[in-house]
């Protein structure tokens, strides 16, 4: 059996596989976030390894196995931010995750001084530069907290710290080096874009970089005690949360397209090298074992059904199991809604992909008096699927299958919608805890049960359910794709007219 630790935002979750890569068990616990100034997100360092080490009792009373049949653990969590441990491995204040935006003023500035900034970034990195990377954190510790950074040996990320905390061993992985920002092409962190944000001198404080399929060590007598694992249990480097949804989906040849709708929306296609195109636009994810994943994200996912059920269905957001009927009062509507589109600009940053505008909002256009709930409902369903169609097109093209997971992938209504939309097909990979098993997957390579991710990817997946894209439909969304690009342009139009 092998383990996978998945470290999120707000949730911890743990999960077993046997070698064939099927789910045994999983135990998971939710986690909050300290009180902090808005903008800011911040956790206790200390009670992160406290509850992952309970999530983790927790899983093998639920397995009621042995820890000596655990033959390999792997780690993965949410990519960047900064956890700023000192010379003895303690946490010197509360880390800092990826969605924290304290550093918007300083980037600002840094932005005002070189207009191409970010654009610099991007050309060694391959990815747009957010607020919660590590190295513009680093530059707002250098400016407002400097006692903390003289404080500091070393810097790690979610993942990284969990798996100090099992081993004693200090290091980081190439795809935490490379959205840093540091270089997708090297796989490592880079000495420009330090420069760049004004904080060479800190290159000390960044961990050595590992690759996610070797050992990082194994488990400490501490740690046992700590998590009622075995003392000696090999534990693996591991990747971050994005690459290893990737492999645990079954995803690992060059030309995959894999789609997570989640809270967030993320849809990218696999290389074998380096992507930059589109310049300026999308991330590039590192996967491991020379893989690369251009991605584009609509910020908003599953998030725009929790609106709609609040705003719309309040009715059907009091009844028992809500995203059912939601999907059933959608499916009264015919392909198209009757002709009214919505938009899914449905964030605070507004949209991303395949355009950067942080003032977009969403909307619904082409609404007239005959329209009813179930047409803006359809609707809103339709909007993601074009969304996802759209980022898609900024790559390339999906070819012609899409791995599709999150929690969206549970509405066979929604993929069949995504595969008619797009005109690819959509498998649904069996199993739930696809974070998870990507890091049980660098285990298995990492103890020599498989000999490469490629390898292990190809023997553990299997579909629960495929979607073919009904010919039927294709002319209908069609045209509701060009209604859904006419209405945001609009959208964006007077945007710029009110800006103006």
């Amino acid at each position: 059996m092998f383990l996978g630790i998945d470290i999120g935002t707000s949730v911890i979750k743990a999960a077993l596989f046997d070698r064939e890569g099927t789910e045994r068990a999983e135990a998971s616990e939710r986690m909050q976030l300290l009180a902090a100034p808005v903008g800011w997100s911040e956790l206790d360092g200390e009670r992160l390894w406290t509850v992952t080490a309970r999530v983790i009792r927790a899983l093998l009373a639920t397995a009621g196995i042995a820890p000596e049949r655990i033959a390999g653990i792997g780690v993965t969590g949410v990519m960047v931010g900064v956890f700023l441990l000192d010379r003895e491995g303690r946490p010197i204040r509360p880390p800092i995750l990826w969605n924290d935006a304290r550093a918007q003023n300083l980037v600002d500035r840094l932005e005002a001084g070189d207009p191409a900034l970010f654009s610099k970034v991007f050309a060694h990195s391959g990815s747009m530069m957010q607020l919660g990377c590590t190295l513009p954190v680093l530059a707002w510790l250098k400016e407002n907290e400097p006692e903390a950074l003289a404080r500091a040996a070393v810097t790690l990320t979610a993942k990284d710290f969990i798996r100090y905390r099992l081993t004693g061993a200090l290091a980081t992985e190439e795809s935490e080096a490379a959205m840093a920002p540091g270089s997708a092409r090297t796989r490592a962190f880079d000495a420009e874009p330090m420069a760049l944000l004004g904080i060479p001198e800190l290159a000390p404080l960044l961990a050595p970089v590992r690759r996610a399929e070797t050992l990082a060590g194994a488990v400490t007598e501490e740690a046992a005690r700590a998590t009622g694992l075995g003392a000696g249990t090999p534990v693996a480097i591991g990747t971050g949360d994005t690459g290893a949804c990737v492999l645990g989906a079954g995803c690992h040849e060059p030309g995959q397209a894999v789609s997570v709708l989640g809270t967030t929306c993320l849809n990218g296609v696999l290389f074998d090298h380096a992507v930059y195109a589109p310049p300026d636009l999308g991330l590039l994810f590192i996967v491991p074992e020379r893989r690369w994943m251009k991605t584009m994200v609509n910020v908003a996912g599953t998030t725009v059904l929790d609106w709609c059920l609040a705003a719309l269905c309040p009715d059907i957001a009091a009844a028992e199991a809500p995203y059912e009927a939601l999907g059933r009062l959608a499916g009264t509507s015919p392909a198209g809604a009757n002709g009214v589109v919505f938009v899914p600009y449905l964030s605070a940053s507004g949209v991303i992909a395949p355009r950067i505008e942080p003032r977009a909002r969403a909307g619904f256009h082409g609404l007239a008096p005959h329209h009813g709930r179930a047409d803006m409902v359809r609707a809103v369903y339709e909007g993601i699927a074009y969304a996802i169609h759209d980022c898609y097109g900024a790559i390339g093209g999906a070819g012609g299958t899409i791995r599709l997971s999150g929690g969206g992938a549970r509405s066979p209504f929604w993929s069949q919608m995504i595969a008619d939309v797009t005109g690819a097909a959509v498998e649904i990979p069996d199993g739930t805890q696809f974070g998870a098993k990507g890091a049980a997957l660098c285990a298995m390579v990492a103890t020599g049960a498989y000999s490469s991710l490629g390898e292990a990817c190809r023997a553990t997946f299997r579909a629960r359910r495929r979607h073919e894209p009904d010919v039927a439909t294709a002319e209908i969304y069609a045209a509701g794709h060009r209604r859904f690009r006419a209405g945001s342009a609009a959208a964006l139009g007077a945007l710029r007219a009110v800006a103006d």
